[in-house]
């Protein structure tokens, strides 16, 4: 399984993405679930994915080859980001179909969906959400966020304390915070974790981050955050009597 968010607000973009894909008695896998896409100083794109690990690849895969067979259409020459989502859309799309006619006998879910975000010059920074079959829906300032795989036990977190307003570094506290309640949820979704944080109009492409099990940071907001909760609980008010009738 998987967990990945992404975020618009007024300042910027953040990404994160857990990398495990499979967590069994004698087995746990990683794989990488974000990726860039851009030209310095023209454009930036991110892509996350969850779902079946062969149709993401595939549709990796097809991006970059249109990149690297310089085709007329493809993530460094689609005038807009809601035509990339359409691009990213379209490939999803032809990779399920293709998949689903090859095992038209099997059981098997050949079903992804993608977070893209990013910005390309002159626009406003934007991100997508594209479902299994291709279409897509746009963050707004309403609905700032995304999330892609497991993600009940992180939104909780999040639909409290975010919202467009909010601070890049209140946000990556939310959303690591929205990380740690799902990872102790979720034998499925695992560390490390990606992060890249992106500043609204610099054009740049982040070096981003990884999390791993043994950072500072992360433990430390991680045992804050239960100990915080222990404390709060303790302090309501309790229940009246009538509630124990």
């Amino acid at each position: 399984m998987t967990y990945c968010v992404g975020i618009r607000l007024k300042d910027g973009m953040i990404f994160a993405s857990d990398t495990r894909t499979n967590a069994g008695v004698d087995q746990i896998s990683m794989f990488r679930k974000m990726y860039q896409y851009g030209i310095e100083g023209e454009r930036f794109l991110v892509l996350q994915t969850a779902g079946n690990l062969a149709t993401s690849q595939a549709v990796f895969t097809k991006l970059d080859n249109a990149i690297k067979l310089a085709q007329e259409r493809n993530l460094h020459t689609v005038p807009t980001l809601y035509d990339a989502a359409q691009l990213v859309g379209e490939c999803l799309r032809e990779t399920t179909i293709h998949a689903q006619t090859i095992a038209q006998e099997t059981d098997t879910k050949f079903r992804s969906s993608f977070i893209l975000g990013g910005q390309i010059k002159g626009q406003s920074p934007e991100i997508y959400f594209i479902y299994p079959e291709g279409n897509c829906i746009r963050a707004t300032t309403d609905t700032p966020f995304f999330q892609l795989g497991e993600s009940k036990y992180g939104k909780p977190i999040l639909d409290r304390s975010m919202n467009y307003d909010a601070s890049l570094k209140s946000a990556m506290r939310a959303i690591l915070i929205s990380f740690d309640s799902t990872i102790r949820s979720n034998l499925s979704v695992g560390m490390p974790i990606d992060v890249l944080v992106y500043h609204n109009d610099s054009l740049q492409m982040p070096q981003g981050y990884r999390i791993d099990e043994n950072d500072e940071y992360f433990a430390s907001i991680r045992q804050h955050w239960s100990d915080g909760l222990r404390k709060i609980l303790n302090e309501l008010e309790d229940s009246p009597m009538s509630y124990w009738q």
